[in-house]
């Protein structure tokens, strides 16, 4: 009887995607990662092995026997970026920081590390996109100069890691994650496997030595982090740097953060001098006038957990074409068009052949439904040429009947208006505590909203008695029903104005 030989099993070839770096056991059309078609290819064979169980580096405690002091979190010496955190950067924690060029990623990361740096903590800052000499003039221009805070031009992941072994810092910045690449690897600084490889490695030194770590990604050009979406899953916490380049106002919000909410927002002003933290940046939103402007009203927004005065501006003109133009900036293009519609169709206002501006003051975005009043109010102010009094800010969502919905939070809104001096307001329906002083009306739909408009009230009413013939009593020919209102002078307006309570409209 012949002996039976035994045989291995023949390695089984393996896929992986181009475009990501994720590696498959069989090929399929679509990465399942990044979810690109035609990218996953066949690069080898990958043997079939097991692990073996090994030495643990520190037996498994009972969770309320681990000391959570090591974790506490020490603040940036920026308010505004601690917020964002959750208090600060805790020991260990890996951040990530993208955002477009240009925007201001490196202007604040220099101030943060010549604040964060003292004698116990050292700062370390490696640059991979501009010499030592360049950082240091920025440094000069921002005064970010500290004893205590190194700096370093490499390229190199070994480099980096042995400037971390000399200097032992208590952060460490880089600048940025997709210009630095390891020998060990082929490929260019900023491929997937050179992003993957060198965030993995800072990681490990990172929780190892109780280091923070703030690291600067890249954006594609449709605002996605740059590399592999593995990235954002192995780092704490994700953080997102916005701002218009033609604007001071620049936002930083958490996409991810393992020890805080991911709704606050931090709000900053770039300027000649650096970048520094608005506590009340509302200022920004707002445009300082002696006398009230057709077009113009004023809203509350939530920026996370912040409210925000913002202006939001209309401009009605004559059309000098067949198709009137609908232009926006700073607001969304379809809701726009919405708020149009139901502003024409319930509130009687004509826009047929008209061209409109919509826009927002001091490069703010504003996304949130919230601003669909005062949206609302400002193309019916632009229309009528009738200004809305300074005092007043407009809060609620239109919907498509007309109506105005209630928003979250407005309570808070309420509070942030007031404590900016304003007097009056529009809300939805049943908004909850209202400030001393402030006196709300409650509008349900948008004709309330707007009869509430100092120069809707000197709308023609028809007589019921004096129909003409072949009308019946009580009715009044169409022209009359949908007369204009009468627009009202700035004085006039300011004179007496107080809106109308809701036993008023009724």
């Amino acid at each position: 009887m012949a002996a039976r030989t035994k045989t291995s099993a023949k390695p089984r070839p393996a896929y992986r995607c181009t475009e990501c770096g994720h590696q498959l056991l069989k090929w399929v059309g679509r990465c399942p990662e990044c979810n690109a078609w035609g990218t996953v290819e066949e690069y080898g064979a990958v043997p079939i092995r097991t692990t073996a169980a090994g030495p643990v580096s520190s037996p498994a405690k009972p969770i309320a026997q681990i000391d959570g002091q090591v974790a506490t979190a020490r603040s940036t010496g920026v308010p505004e970026l601690d917020r964002v955190l959750g208090g600060g950067l805790v020991p260990g924690a890996v951040v990530l920081l993208a955002g477009e060029p240009g925007v201001g990623k490196s202007t604040l990361l220099l101030d943060v590390a010549a604040k964060a740096a003292t004698d116990r903590h050292r700062t370390l800052y490696v640059t991979g996109e501009e010499s030592a000499g360049q950082v240091r003039l920025r440094a000069d221009r921002i005064n970010a100069l500290s004893e205590h805070l190194y700096l370093a031009a490499e390229q190199d992941l070994g480099a980096v890691l042995g400037h971390i072994e000399a200097v032992n810092p208590g952060l460490l910045i880089l600048d940025s994650v997709q210009t630095i690449a390891s020998a060990e690897l082929d490929g260019a600084p900023g491929g997937p496997a050179q992003v993957r490889e060198v965030a993995g490695a800072l990681i490990r030194a990172s929780k190892e030595r109780g280091m923070a770590t703030l690291l600067v990604g890249h954006v594609t050009k449709d605002g996605q982090i740059a590399g592999p979406r593995l990235l954002e899953h192995l780092v704490d916490v994700v953080l997102s740097f916005e701002g218009d380049r033609h604007a001071r106002l620049r936002l930083i919000r958490g996409v991810k953060n393992r020890y805080g909410a991911t709704d606050e927002v931090g709000c900053f002003e770039l300027h000649d001098e650096g970048i520094v933290g608005l506590a009340d940046p509302s200022g920004l939103f707002l445009t300082r006038r002696d006398k009230p402007v057709a077009g113009t009203c004023l809203t509350v927004t939530l920026e996370g957990k912040r409210p925000l005065v913002a202006e939001v501006q209309a401009l009605m003109v004559d059309s000098q074409i067949p198709s009137p133009r609908r232009t926006t900036s700073g607001l969304e293009s379809p809701r726009i068009a919405m708020i149009l519609a139901v502003v024409e169709r319930h509130g009687g206002v004509k826009l047929g052949k008209q061209d409109i501006y919509t826009a927002t003051v001091g490069g703010v975005k504003l996304t949130e439904p919230s601003a669909d009043l005062a949206i609302a109010l400002a193309v019916a102010s632009s229309s009528t040429d009738t200004p809305l009094p300074n005092n007043l800010v407009a809060i609620g969502e239109v919907g498509l009947a007309g109506e105005v919905r209630r928003v979250t939070g407005v309570q808070r809104r309420l509070a942030e208006a007031h404590r900016l001096g304003f007097t009056h307001a529009l809300v939805p329906p049943d908004p909850g505590k209202v400030p001393p002083g402030m006196k709300v009306v409650e509008v349900s739909d948008i004709g309330e909203a707007l009869r509430a408009i100092p120069g809707r009230r000197a709308r023609s009413k028809p007589r019921q008695d004096a129909a003409p013939q072949g009308v019946p009593a009580g009715r009044a020919p169409a022209r009359e029903r949908a007369a204009a209102p009468v627009p009202a002078y700035p004085d006039e307006v300011m004179a007496g104005w107080e809106p109308l309570d809701s036993d008023e409209l009724a």
